[in-house]
């Protein structure tokens, strides 16, 4: 058994960034980010027996991906079909000057909301590849579907992305 346990923190814990960013971006909250993590770790570790050395990190990132879909369809499955509406779900953030925080993340939140209104299939798959720099087949195995799927919703993703900040430079 601690043979296990050892085994499992090298392999699971140096992903634990990406498993959160992902399931922010998926569940588009940091409080449903971190409970999918936790659960997807759970998860993880209990078919820890199954994996068979292949990429760790694909295989963690495909077992939090499915735990966000599978919380995303009992809790919010209207989220697998609506943009996101920044304005209701925007999250105060007291730690700072405002001012101050504005001027240091313009760029960032133009790039967060321009992300947000991507549709879910578009915006995990600029997620992985952009922000967590996963290789296309990497993608292909953490979101199962096919290698030229993933090149075709990339590049659909990116001009949904480049349309998307357009609008949201053209509305500031």
């Amino acid at each position: 058994m601690a043979d296990k346990n050892r085994r499992f923190e090298e392999i699971a814990l140096p992903h634990l960034s990406a498993a959160y960013n992902l399931a922010r971006w998926l569940t588009r909250n940091e409080h449903d980010a971190e409970d999918m993590v936790q659960e997807a770790y759970l998860r993880a570790f209990k078919f820890f027996d199954s994996f068979r050395g292949e990429d760790g990190r694909a295989w963690l990132l495909a077992i939090v991906r499915n735990t966000c879909y599978t919380w995303l369809k009992q809790n919010r499955i209207q989220e697998l079909h609506d943009s996101f509406d920044e304005e209701a779900h925007a999250e105060a953030d007291s730690s700072s000057d405002p001012q101050t925080l504005m001027l240091q993340n313009a760029d960032k939140r133009l790039l967060d909301r321009a992300l947000e209104t991507l549709p879910l299939g578009f915006r995990e798959i600029l997620i992985m590849r952009e922000l967590e720099d996963l290789s296309y087949k990497e993608i292909s195995t953490v979101a199962d579907i096919p290698l030229g799927t993933v090149m075709s919703r990339l590049a659909r993703a990116r001009t949904m992305l480049r349309d998307s900040l357009e609008q949201v430079m053209q509305e500031k």
